[in-house]
C-alpha cells in the first residue's frame, strides 16, 4: 500500500500505514492525521457516550477540509 499524497509528489518510496476513513486512500505518516472521535450507542431515549474516544486516520487533505473554518 503506497501514500497516495507521496505518489502525487513522485516518491513511491513511502508506505502507507492507514487508509482515511472520508476518502479511502492510502496516507503515510507523513500526510495521515489522527483524530478523536466519540463513540455513542443507542440507551433508552438518547444517546450514551464513552469515556475514552475512538482513533480515526484522515489523509491531510481531508484534515485541511474537516479543520477549515
Amino acid at each position: 500500500m503506497r501514500c497516495y499524497d507521496c505518489l502525487q509528489e513522485a516518491r513511491s518510496d513511502t508506505t502507507g500505514i492507514g487508509v482515511c476513513s472520508r476518502c479511502g486512500l492510502a496516507a503515510c505518516e507523513n500526510h495521515a492525521r489522527v483524530r478523536q472521535a466519540q463513540v455513542a450507542r443507542q440507551v433508552g431515549m438518547g444517546a450514551s457516550y464513552g469515556r475514552v474516544p475512538a482513533r480515526r486516520v484522515v489523509c491531510h487533505t481531508c484534515d485541511m477540509a474537516e479543520t477549515a473554518h
